[in-house]
């Protein structure tokens, strides 16, 4: 079912281990005999993918000590045949095809049921690739089109990419209602209003994005 290989070895990592925790007990139900490893940060992920021989890795974009699209160069760099699943919160459609782009296998939303989690793994294994129904849409209407969907950034005014520009630079909102003169009460109801277009909850999703899209 999961392909020709017997005890698989898998990588996953994510921050979070409650996340950790509910991936691999699904992983394990489907795959009884595979031999997982977990991580929680990139640096970790590093020293793992050299040290072993692993089949697949299963990554969330936002961990500490590196960024997503460094961990996916380095994998290709030192261990080119290692299958890559992203494992992510983030919105499928949005984000998806850029990670895809950037080299990774498959997506996989931390929303997706067992049967989702299962196909993603199948096919990972199968074929080295995962790509969603909604994603498969996403890309046909990419091809039709000859452009990816409209950047995000297109919703922000000029104002508010600039802030966000600032709040990614790491910059505190104080200093940012210094440097442009506005009151903190306004800059904090920008990066609400800019958070909320976005559909992100935090800043490492935000200086993401703005990588993503080269802002």
């Amino acid at each position: 079912m999961m392909g020709s290989k017997v005890n698989v070895r898998i990588a996953v990592a994510d921050d979070h281990g409650i996340v950790r925790m509910g991936l691999i007990q699904t992983i394990k139900r489907l795959m009884p005999n595979a031999i997982i490893f977990e991580v929680e940060d990139y640096k970790s992920l590093y020293k793992l993918i050299l040290k072993e021989e692993l089949d697949l890795a299963i990554m969330d974009v936002n961990m500490p000590n590196g960024a997503v699209q460094d961990a996916i160069d380095y994998i290709k760099i030192h261990r080119p045949e290692l299958k890559i699943l992203i494992f992510s919160s983030q919105d499928e459609e949005l984000y998806g095809i850029r990670y895809l782009k950037m080299g990774a296998g498959g997506y996989l939303s931390k929303q997706s049921s067992a049967e989702v989690i299962e196909t993603a793994l199948t096919a990972m294994f199968s074929k080295g690739r995962y790509v969603s129904d909604s994603i498969k849409e996403a890309i046909f209407l990419e091809s039709l089109t000859g452009a990816a969907g409209n950047s995000p950034f297109e919703a922000l005014s000029d104002r508010e990419l600039q802030i966000a520009n600032k709040i990614a630079e790491g910059l505190p909102l104080k200093e940012i209602s210094n440097q442009l003169n506005l009151h903190s009460s306004t800059i904090s109801t920008y990066k609400n209003r800019l958070f909320e277009k976005l559909k992100i909850r935090s800043i490492p999703e935000l200086v993401e994005i703005l990588r993503l899209y080269n802002q």
